[in-house]
């Protein structure tokens, strides 16, 4: 018996303050305008790894 890939829904990380900073990154989000873009296109893995890794250095680098 065989059982389909576990679905992980990983949520956008936009909170609706949608401002391109002079860096070129969302003062929300902390994504890119490609990221953006393309969220809908990635998958699980690399949206968690956003989520996870990349947006959080982002934010740490901005404060």
């Amino acid at each position: 018996m065989s059982f389909p890939p576990a679905f992980r829904a990983v949520l956008s990380p936009c909170i609706g303050v949608c401002s391109l900073g002079a860096d070129g990154i969302c003062d929300g989000c902390h994504r890119t305008v490609a990221e953006i873009a393309r969220w809908s296109q990635m998958s699980d893995d690399e949206r968690l790894h956003l989520m996870e890794t990349v947006l959080p250095a982002r934010e740490a680098l901005r404060a």
